[in-house]
């Protein structure tokens, strides 16, 4: 039996979505996976078969081809993992194909059945939104990150046996795996400002400290150079709280950012505040301007819209 689940990659800060197409066929006993893989995806196969086996779901002995397609583009990270065992679900028949329609499923899963947190979930969901995707299954850790985007309905689960029984019966899912919904409105006008430091802190280079107000009044480039102590880099921590606050498009963006690189906090669905980072002088190129095969942020992209 066939069938196709939405999911989404990251190309760099962007995403796409990817079809995880699933093939049940009788035949040699097999698990075959195509769609130019990186090393983690080829993993996903032991992972899945092993979460599914715990989980009281037992694959019968079956050639099972899986193809990711676009197979033009490299397919990096664990998210896949949820997609590929939704698509051999229901190839089996578990759940009719109506259940996964104009849905979107990331996570990745541990070996008992746990559906784990995955990084990129915002800048994913805000494509399946562009693409006219109206659900998102996602694990509990990233929910908040997708809920903030308006016009998707996104559920949070933590196991593969909760988002079973929701695929089984829809007509009472919102009972099992309810929509997290979060107001991005309310949490930008319920922000604090969190930068402390303060200009008036400074002793001296006025002329110094003029230069950081006039760059932050035009957001233009400053260099500063001088010898250790001279207060470059206090003067550089200040900078942040005399820029203008982050308007809403803003902070999205720096919030897709953050979570490409995967250093959003469980609970926190929208970084509101300017953000600063101080590499140390021992950095290396790769940390400072991303790297790897698929591009991933480094501290440069992480201070987008900041310091």
């Amino acid at each position: 039996m066939f069938s196709t689940i939405t999911s989404g990659a990251l190309l760099g800060v962007d995403a796409y979505l990817v079809g995880v197409e699933v093939d049940i066929a009788r035949g040699l006993p097999a698990f075959s996976m195509v769609g130019l893989l990186g090393g983690e995806v080829r993993e996903s196969k032991e992972r899945v078969c092993v979460a599914l086996k715990n989980a009281g779901l037992d694959i019968p002995p079956a050639h099972i081809t899986v193809n990711l397609s676009p197979a033009d583009r490299k397919k990096e990270g664990t998210a896949f993992d949820l997609p590929i065992a939704v698509g051999i679900l229901q190839s089996l028949g578990y759940f009719p194909k109506t259940s996964t329609e104009e849905t979107l499923f990331l996570g990745e899963m541990g070996l008992n059945g746990e559906i784990r947190k995955v990084r990129g979930v915002l800048p994913i969901v805000r494509e399946a939104v562009a693409r006219g995707i109206k659900r998102c299954i996602v694990p509990r850790e990233n929910v908040m990150e997708g809920a903030v985007i308006p016009g998707i309905a996104v559920h949070g689960a933590n196991n593969i046996e909760e988002l079973l029984a929701y695929l089984q019966c829809p007509e009472s899912g919102e009972a099992i795996l309810p929509a997290t919904r979060v107001k991005a409105e309310k949490i930008f006008a319920a922000r604090e400002k969190s930068f402390t430091n303060d200009f008036v802190e400074v002793a001296g280079q006025e002329a110094a400290k003029r230069a950081a107000q006039i760059a932050a009044a035009g957001f233009h480039n400053l260099l500063m150079i001088g010898p250790p102590g001279a207060g470059k880099s206090m003067i550089a921590k200040r900078i942040p709280g005399v820029l203008p606050p982050l308007t809403l498009n803003e902070s999205l963006e720096v919030t897709s950012v953050v979570s490409v690189a995967g250093l959003l906090k469980e609970k926190e669905a929208l970084i509101t505040t300017r953000p600063f980072q101080a590499p140390h002088h021992t950095i290396s190129l790769a940390a400072l301007i991303g790297g790897s095969n698929i591009p991933k942020p480094g501290l440069i992209s992480l201070a987008h819209r900041g310091v």
